[in-house]
């Protein structure tokens, strides 16, 4: 039994020696490993932490620069709408102005036209006048068999023209 105490027995010296030796190991593993492993995970998680904040932060800009471009491009919009409101309005006007000139123009041609017939009418008329008298002063002097005085002649003609005016 004796072997068997001392495989299944505890020593002493033994316990605490292990004992010393694992309390010195966790000591230098503490020390070299621990710390160094403990300080890189955190500079790590620091890293990571830093990244997010910085994710965040150009989400956060992204945003912001979205909603600038959505009110710039909202802002461009409107003002096309408004160029093209004011260039339709422009020409509505110019379109007036163009055919109010055109309607005057029409107008000043018209007017002129019936002044230039007016002319011409009395003009034929008048020369039918001074034609009509020859001939009707020439006629009336073989059917009157004498010579008519102006007033005669005048006379007339007046009342020839007026039923020549009056036919037309």
């Amino acid at each position: 039994m004796g072997e068997f105490e001392s495989l299944v027995g505890v020593n002493f010296w033994t316990a605490l020696f292990t004992l010393i030796n694992m309390i010195l190991t966790f000591a230098i593993l503490a020390k070299f490993l621990f710390k160094p492993v403990k300080k890189m995970i955190d500079d790590r998680q620091r890293e990571i932490d830093d990244q997010y904040a910085q994710a965040d932060a150009a989400q956060r800009e992204a945003q912001r620069l979205q909603a600038e471009y959505t009110d710039k491009l909202s802002t461009a919009r409107q003002t096309g709408e408004q160029i093209v409101k004011e260039a339709t309005v422009r020409a509505q006007d110019r379109t007036d102005q163009i055919l109010r000139q055109a309607n005057q123009e029409a107008e000043a041609i018209l007017e002129k036209a019936q002044a230039d017939i007016a002319l011409e009418k009395k003009k034929a008329v008048n020369d039918a006048k001074n034609e009509i008298s020859g001939l009707a002063m020439a006629i009336a002097g073989k059917v009157v068999g004498r010579e008519l005085t102006a007033q005669d002649q005048t006379d007339l003609v007046d009342r020839f023209i007026e039923g020549l005016g009056d036919a037309l």
